[in-house]
């Protein structure tokens, strides 16, 4: 796996907070081989950078902690 395309998806994520990808849009996103984003992506898992979501999808881990905000209506 390609240390850039790693270095490239942490950038993504730490410049657009809410940034939420599968693998298939972040190969598209990056202009990177499937496998490749899939790979990096899993080692961004690993290293606690990234969460992988249940519905396929990664954010970055400190917003998959947070609580997601209620919207009140009035």
């Amino acid at each position: 796996m390609p240390i850039a395309t790693v270095d490239r998806l942490r950038s993504e994520f730490l410049e657009m907070p809410g940034l939420r990808l599968t693998v298939e849009q972040a190969h598209r996103f990056c202009g990177v081989e499937r496998t490749a984003c899939s790979l990096a992506l899993d080692a961004l898992v690993e290293e606690h950078f990234l969460s992988a979501r249940p519905d396929g999808s990664y954010v970055r881990a400190t917003e998959a902690q947070m609580p997601r905000r209620q919207r009140v209506l009035r």
